[in-house]
């Protein structure tokens, strides 16, 4: 018992001596409005890595200077960063809107209509180019509550699921 003990405080002090860096996809299929819905909860100060790193200025996500400009980077970091067919089709994904809770951000986005999904591919980037040992978890529900899941990081950043 007591080895137990140990190896769980060692576990726990790498854990806070080396930082790990994720990120969480959900994405759900809405029989109603036929669109898959996606939420992303990113760390915020990672995004603001990534958010600098993309455009080449410093970035302050929770007090930007011009929200709008910071609004913007945000959908065409997500936009270039996420891809999504069902069923083999590419599908056109739309940037909705994010909100802050505590150290993450969720962002939302939704694709265009589909229909009802057979397979899904996903590809993934976000944070890849920012931080080594990144990895992004996707879950997947298409009609069922138990998640289809993926983790995508450098080297295989796209994922299939089939239903």
């Amino acid at each position: 018992m007591q080895h137990l003990y140990i190896s769980w405080i060692s576990v726990l002090l790498i854990a806070k001596a080396h930082p790990f860096f994720i990120s969480l996809t959900e994405m759900r299929y809405n029989s109603d409005s036929k669109k898959m819905e996606i939420s992303q909860k990113i760390f915020w100060d990672d995004l603001e890595v990534a958010l600098g790193n993309e455009f080449k200025e410093k970035v302050d996500f929770l007090n930007p200077k011009d929200k709008a400009k910071l609004e913007s980077q945000i959908r065409e970091y997500l936009l270039k960063h996420n891809q999504l067919a069902v069923n083999g089709k590419s599908l056109t994904l739309n940037y909705l809107g994010y909100e802050v809770e505590e150290d993450a951000a969720w962002f939302y986005i939704e694709s265009s209509a589909t229909e009802i999904p057979k397979s899904i591919e996903v590809k993934n980037t976000i944070l890849l180019n920012d931080f080594n040992g990144q990895q992004n978890i996707v879950h997947v529900y298409s009609q069922s509550k138990s998640p289809r899941s993926l983790i995508l990081g450098k080297g295989e950043e796209k994922g299939k699921i089939e239903f």
